[in-house]
C-alpha cells in the first residue's frame, strides 16, 4: 500500500469513529426509581426505636446514595402501601416519593417537584415497627431528571437546570420530556424516571436512550 493510500485509508478510519463518538455524544442510561422514602433522624427513630441506624442494603447510581433494609407503610386517606423502602442517607426533612399511580392509591394529591422542594404538598401517615408518624407535608412526584458530572455536563454541552428531551424507540415509543439536567461534581450520568413512565414507554433499568433536543 502506497503512502497516498495509507493516508486515505487511515482517515477513512478516523472518520468512522468520530462518526461513532458524535452518535453515542448524547446517549444516556435509564434509572427507575420505584416509590421510596428519605427519612430525618428523628422520624427514623420513632419509626425505628431510639438510637437506630439505617443498614445498607445496596449502593444506588449515585456516589454515597444506598437503599436500606429498612422499610414502612405510607398511609393516605384512601389507602395504604406497604414495604416502601427507605433510601439513606438520612436527610434533614422527611421525604416520601411515589408515582402518580401510587398517589391515587393513597388518596392525595401529589405535585410533580424536584427532590427537597416540599412546601405545600401533602403528607401522610409512615408507620414502623416501633410507631409511626404524621408528616404535614413531603410527599412529591419526582420531576423526571438526568445527574450528570461536570465534566459530562461539558461534554453533553449542558449545565445545571437545562432542560432536555430523550427519544424513546419501540413499539411503546415515543418522547419523554421535561428532563431536568441535575449537574455536580460527584454525580454520574443517569437518567431517573418513576414506574410509571417507564411502565408506559416499556423500559427497563440500564436501558439507554438518547437525547434528542436541549432547550
Amino acid at each position: 500500500m502506497d503512502q497516498e493510500k495509507l493516508i486515505e485509508y487511515i482517515t477513512e478510519l478516523v472518520i468512522e469513529e468520530v462518526k461513532k463518538i458524535s452518535s453515542n455524544a448524547y446517549i444516556v442510561p435509564v434509572g427507575i426509581s420505584a416509590r421510596h422514602v428519605h427519612l430525618s433522624q428523628e422520624h427514623l427513630e420513632i419509626l425505628f426505636g431510639k438510637g437506630y441506624q439505617l443498614t445498607h442494603y445496596k449502593d444506588l447510581s449515585q456516589p454515597g446514595q444506598f437503599a436500606a433494609h429498612e422499610k414502612v407503610e405510607v398511609i393516605g386517606p384512601k389507602g395504604s402501601i406497604k414495604n416502601v423502602r427507605i433510601l439513606g442517607p438520612i436527610r434533614s426533612n422527611t421525604q416520601v416519593e411515589v408515582a402518580l399511580s401510587d398517589a391515587r392509591k393513597l388518596g392525595i394529591n401529589a405535585p410533580v417537584r424536584s427532590s427537597g422542594d416540599i412546601k405545600g404538598t401533602p403528607g401522610v401517615i409512615l408507620r414502623g415497627p416501633a410507631g409511626q408518624v404524621e408528616i404535614p407535608c413531603g410527599v412529591i412526584i419526582a420531576e423526571r431528571h438526568l445527574h450528570m458530572s461536570e465534566e459530562e455536563a461539558r461534554r453533553f454541552n449542558l449545565k445545571d437546570k437545562d432542560i432536555v428531551t430523550a427519544v424513546v424507540e419501540g413499539s411503546k415509543g415515543g418522547k419523554m420530556s421535561n428532563i431536568v439536567v441535575r449537574v455536580n461534581k460527584d454525580y454520574r450520568l443517569d437518567l431517573h424516571i418513576d414506574t410509571d413512565d417507564a411502565n408506559a414507554f416499556n423500559l427497563t433499568q440500564g436501558q439507554y436512550l438518547k437525547l434528542e433536543k436541549c432547550e
